[in-house]
């Protein structure tokens, strides 16, 4: 997507350039080019505005989005130490963490296609972990502490996984994206529109262009970070909790 806006912005120069060729010559005039001039400095001016803001939005969902990524795996180490201090009862139930950790990361970070695998409601490993915790035995003020501890756990657990699920759906408006890809190339066709093109402003053209398309692209990667080039690490989860002695 990010080399397809670069192609349209050159193409907008190009066709700036055709402009200035055949269009007459009062056409051209110096009333013309302060107007051009004036609307091509509003037009920049709202364009980048527009992408300092959707940097802001998609660096700051990025943010939060990691930060929640490190809560989940505190959780998930904080919920397996209070099964272990349960007891070996509890042992059953810290293997199925682990497999619902694994289907977890595997959902969410889309290792392999797991678009047939459930991963909330009734049924699945992540609702046998929280069914489970609720029949555990409280035979002792100690163990019902610690059963009541770990459901308050495994909530935000809950809430924080689902949250991710529809987050990892997101992705950056196309009429947005269209927008402002119609500023840019207009820019880069008001450009060409007065001024001839030599090397040098060719090759100044297509370092802009690529300048504008890699701000694109850092939006479109923060906006997917569960994919692509800057997708969010799952290590921390998939290393919270450490495999089970035999």
């Amino acid at each position: 997507m990010s080399l397809l806006a670069c192609l349209v912005m050159l193409f907008g120069a190009v066709l700036g350039s055709l402009l200035r060729r055949w269009l007459p010559d009062h056409h051209l005039d110096e009333h013309a080019r302060d107007i051009v001039r004036m609307g091509a400095g509003l037009v920049g001016t709202i364009a980048a505005l527009v992408l300092g803001l959707l940097i802001n939005s998609a660096s700051s969902s990025y943010e939060a989005q990691r930060g929640e990524v490190r809560q989940i795996a505190t959780n998930l180490i904080l919920l397996d130490d209070l099964l272990e201090q349960y007891g070996p009862d509890a042992k059953p139930l810290r293997v199925l963490l682990r497999q619902a950790v694994d289907q977890m990361v595997d959902k969410i970070w889309r290792d392999h296609d797991s678009r047939s695998v459930v991963t909330y409601g009734v049924g699945t490993v992540a609702a046998a972990v929280y069914s489970g915790i609720h029949a555990l035995p409280k035979e002792s003020a100690v163990k019902k502490a610690l059963v009541e501890q770990a459901l308050q756990m495994a909530v935000p657990i809950s809430q924080a996984r689902l949250m991710l699920y529809e987050r990892s759906k997101s992705s950056l408006p196309a009429p947005i994206l269209i927008v402002l890809m119609f500023w840019l190339t207009v820019l880069f066709a008001s450009y060409c529109l007065f001024s001839p093109v030599n090397p040098t402003s060719g090759v100044a053209l297509v370092l802009v262009a690529l300048s504008a398309s890699g701000a694109l692209f850092l939006i479109l990667e923060m906006g997917e970070p569960f994919s692509g080039f800057m997708q969010i690490s799952s290590a921390a989860i998939r290393t919270a909790l450490s495999p089970l002695a035999p």
